[in-house]
């Protein structure tokens, strides 16, 4: 596993935990078709909750959030839509972004956790 990947997975393992601490309910993690990958799936009482997270060192260049283009927000959607098909539910499909903000990379032991829910429809 190359670095930028490794991180990858660790800013997502941060955010899952982050996500179980408020009592979602983690239905799966790097799901993947055809069309794109979706970083975590999760629910709660009302929503079924697609979430892309962004890793950064720091919101100098950018803040996490504007790195979710229209590009990508499509392919989010392609792919959450194929997972609503293969797995229905009565919830309503929401799409959230995590930025987690770590300037030491993994070695960071404090993350900035800054979840967006509704982020784009």
């Amino acid at each position: 596993m190359g670095r930028s990947n490794l991180l990858g997975a660790w800013g997502e393992t941060v955010a899952a935990e982050y996500l179980r601490k408020k009592k979602y309910k983690l239905l799966a993690a790097g799901y993947r078709t055809r069309l794109g990958e979706i970083d975590l799936i999760a629910s709660n009482r009302k929503y079924l909750i697609f979430v892309e997270v962004k890793l950064r060192k720091s919101d100098v260049f950018a803040e996490a959030r504007e790195f979710v283009d229209f590009h990508k927000q499509a392919r989010l959607r392609a792919t959450a839509e194929m997972y609503l098909s293969r797995y229905p539910t009565k919830l309503q499909p929401r799409f959230d972004v995590i930025e987690v903000y770590a300037p030491q990379g993994i070695e960071t032991t404090d993350p900035q956790i800054n979840h967006i829910e509704g982020a784009f429809e």
